[in-house]
C-alpha cells in the first residue's frame, strides 16, 4: 500500500487525538443511560454501518486476504475490544479528566512495549520515562485530589490503563499488516471482530435493555451518535491512516493532545474540577513522554 506523506499523517493524527479527548466525556455521558457494554456495541454497530458502505464503494471488490492477514486483524480485533470495554468499565470508577490525565501516558506505554515485543529500541532507553509517566498516573488515579474520581479510582485508573496497553499493542500489530490492506479496511475488519466476541456479552451488562429507549435522553443520544461517527469511524481511520504514515511510536506522540482536551471538555461539560494535583500528574506523564521521545532519538542518533 502507498503510505500517506508526513503532513497528511500527522494531519490526520492531530485531528484523531483531538476527538478522542472529547470521546472521554462523551463515554462518561453515555454511560449515565446505556451500559459500558451497550455502549461499546452500540458504537461499532452504527460505525460499521458507516465504514462498511464506504469501504465497498471504495475498494471492496479489489482487496483480498491472505490466511495470515485473518490471522492478524483477529487478533488487532482483539485490541479493540480491550480498549473499548476495559475504558468503558474504567470510567464507571473514575472521572473523565482523571481518566484523560491518565491516557497521556499512552506514548510511554506505546514505546515500553515497541522496546520489549519489536525491540526497535532497547528497554533500559524508555525504561526512565516510562517509570515518570506512570508515578503520574498513580499520583492522579490516588485518593484525595480534586477532580472526580468515584467510588474506586485505583480500580478504574488500573482499567484504563490496560485499555492503553490493548490500543498499543492494536498500533504495534496494526503497522505491519497495513503494508498490504488499507487503514479502511483494517479499521472496519477488527471493529467487526470485536463487536462479534462483545456481542455475548450484552447479558451480564444491561441497561438500556432492561429500561427501554423511552427513557433515554437528548444527551444520551447525542453522546453515543458522536462515539459512533467522530471517535470510531472517524478518529479511528484517521489513526490508522496516521500510524500508517509514519509509524506507531512517533503517531505516538499525539496522543499528548488527548489528556488537555479530555480536561478542558471535562471542566466545561460534566463540571469536573481541576486542581493542582491533577495538574502535577499530568506535568510528570508528559515530562516521562518528552523523556521517551528523547531517549529514543538520541538512541538513533548514536546508532
Amino acid at each position: 500500500m502507498e503510505k500517506p506523506t508526513a503532513f497528511a499523517a500527522y494531519t490526520a493524527l492531530t485531528a484523531s487525538a483531538l476527538v478522542w479527548g472529547g470521546s472521554i466525556v462523551g463515554q462518561k455521558l453515555a454511560l449515565g443511560t446505556f451500559s459500558a457494554v451497550e455502549t461499546s456495541v452500540l458504537r461499532a454497530m452504527g460505525a460499521l454501518a458507516i465504514l462498511i458502505p464506504l469501504w465497498w464503494w471504495t475498494e471492496g471488490g479489489r482487496t483480498t486476504f491472505s490466511a495470515r492477514d485473518l490471522k492478524l486483524l483477529s487478533l488487532l480485533g482483539l485490541g479493540v475490544l480491550g480498549n473499548h470495554l476495559l475504558t468503558l468499565f474504567g470510567l464507571r470508577y473514575i472521572g473523565a479528566s482523571t481518566a484523560g490525565a491518565i491516557i497521556g501516558a499512552s506514548p510511554a506505554i506505546t514505546a515500553l512495549l515497541s522496546s520489549l515485543l519489536v525491540r526497535d529500541i532497547p528497554f533500559k532507553t524508555v525504561a526512565t520515562g516510562c517509570a515518570v509517566s506512570f508515578a503520574g498516573v498513580a499520583l492522579v488515579s490516588g485518593v484525595g485530589g480534586d477532580a472526580p474520581r468515584g467510588d474506586h479510582p485505583w480500580l478504574g485508573g488500573l482499567l484504563i490503563l490496560l485499555g492503553l496497553v490493548s490500543w498499543a499493542l492494536y498500533s504495534i500489530g496494526g503497522r505491519e499488516v497495513m503494508d498490504r490492506l488499507s487503514p479502511l479496511t483494517v479499521n472496519w475488519t477488527t471493529l467487526l471482530v470485536s463487536l462479534l466476541l462483545q456481542m455475548p456479552l450484552l447479558f451480564t451488562d444491561q441497561k438500556l435493555l432492561l429500561s427501554g429507549t423511552s427513557v433515554v435522553p437528548v444527551s444520551g443520544w447525542l453522546a453515543l451518535l458522536y462515539l459512533i461517527v467522530f471517535a470510531t469511524a472517524l478518529g479511528q481511520q484517521a489513526w490508522l491512516y496516521g500510524v500508517q504514515g509514519v509509524g506507531a511510536s512517533r503517531a505516538g506522540v499525539f496522543v499528548n493532545l488527548i489528556p488537555v482536551s479530555a480536561l478542558l471538555l471535562s471542566a466545561m461539560l460534566l463540571g469536573d474540577v481541576i486542581g493542582a494535583r491533577e495538574v502535577m500528574g499530568m506535568v510528570l506523564i508528559l515530562a516521562g513522554v518528552w523523556l521517551v521521545g528523547w531517549q529514543s532519538a538520541r538512541h538513533k542518533q548514536t546508532r
